[in-house]
């Protein structure tokens, strides 16, 4: 519980800092600046995309093939196509915002701020990732909270000092990409550069796949809920808003999950209870969150239950979900369990895209949880 708990706080650390930053630069610069946490939030998943490959990907295969040199060859391969997928579309900045049907002098400045700061995220977890493996959980939540500290007071004192966008984007950019510098270079060992990037995809190819259809999901899901007008934007931006970071929090559950199974010390019953339990926390912090935050948005508190109702059911499935799917593609069957996620995924994005409702991010994947239970079962038989 220990170790779950200290990888659950650095994901905290690093959910709730653009939460709290975006909802304080909305106070004083422009009370609009909450939405960029919605604009940008299908690129998140290819941070976790990437992840998938370079880092967990990377570091179960490390272990599988007895090659130290993979970890770090992931590391420097995730920041390198990180670089250049993010760099696209930060180049294509306006295309992206209309894209989303936002207003481009809104939001471009900020827009690009925070897909660089997903980037430097990037880069913080495949070094997160690479101590969790080594048990060196200590060390991770110091870099995690001094990177997310450092990320937040220079954001926030900037733009207090300077009420200007551009300045306190850079400012910011500047700082924490030092930073980012420094834990690179400082975490990395001697190698020879060594990845099998097939072998990596498929330790982790459900989730690689995942996010690569949750960008689709996301991307074309939001564009299309947001057409319907702006209640239904300040709606979906506040039912993330009080669940994204009860999300990243819980996976987790799947990240020491992985662990054990790499290093076969895996113990299914105690990695449910844990689960349930931080489950639980989870859950109730949300429910703080909205009584804290309802009353300072101006949102239809109808529409946004919808969201975070559906968003609640599937927390609660989650768990169990989560460790057995880990399980299946590591000592079952990756095929099968790939393709099994695969088919509900591609099914949710064409909802998203082409059904004409707000509600079409809202499309669940529900019934892969029972499959992958069943699977499950019929395995350990």
């Amino acid at each position: 519980m220990n170790r779950l708990f200290r990888v659950s706080f650095d994901i905290l650390i690093t959910s709730i800092v653009p939460i709290a930053s975006w909802a304080l630069l909305g106070l004083i610069l422009d009370s609009n600046l909450i939405n960029v946490f919605t604009l940008t939030y299908p690129l998140q998943f290819v941070l976790y995309m990437l992840r998938a490959v370079f880092s967990t990907g990377a570091n179960i295969c490390s272990y599988k093939e007895k090659n130290k040199n993979i970890i770090n060859s992931g590391i420097i391969l995730g920041t390198l196509f990180g670089a250049v997928i993010l760099g696209i579309v930060v180049c294509n900045i306006e295309k992206y915002i209309s894209f989303m049907n936002m207003d481009i002098s809104t939001y471009k400045v900020f827009a690009i701020y925070s897909i660089i700061q997903i980037y430097m995220q990037l880069v913080l977890h495949l070094i997160l990732d690479k101590l969790y493996y080594r048990e060196e959980n200590k060390k991770a939540n110091k870099i995690s909270l001094i990177f997310n500290l450092l990320n937040f007071t220079t954001l926030i004192l900037s733009a207090i000092v300077t009420k200007n966008q551009v300045l306190t984007s850079c400012i910011t950019l500047i700082f924490l990409g030092i930073y980012t510098l420094i834990i690179l270079i400082t975490n990395l060992d001697k190698f020879k550069l060594y990845i099998n990037i097939f072998k990596c995809i498929k330790y982790d190819s459900v989730t690689f796949f995942t996010r690569i259809t949750f960008v689709m999901i996301y991307l074309f899901g939001l564009s299309n809920a947001f057409s319907f007008g702006t209640e239904y934007v300040a709606a979906i931006s506040f039912a993330t808003l009080v669940t994204d970071m009860q999300w990243d929090i819980i996976n987790s559950i799947a990240i020491v999950a992985k662990i054990d199974i790499a290093k076969k010390k895996f113990d299914y019953n105690e990695h449910v209870k844990n689960a349930y339990f931080l489950d639980f926390l989870l859950i109730i912090s949300s429910l703080i969150m909205i009584l804290i935050l309802f009353k300072g948005y101006n949102v239809d508190m109808k529409i946004a239950g919808v969201f975070i109702g559906i968003e609640y059911l599937t927390l609660i499935m989650y768990p169990l979900y989560a460790i057995k799917t880990c399980y299946l593609q590591l000592e079952y069957s990756t095929m099968k369990t790939t393709v099994n996620k695969q088919i509900a995924d591609i099914l949710r994005t064409l909802a998203s895209a082409f059904l004409a409702t707000p509600y079409c991010t809202l499309i669940r994947t529900t019934y892969i949880n029972g499959l992958s239970i069943n699977l499950y079962q019929n395995f350990m038989e």
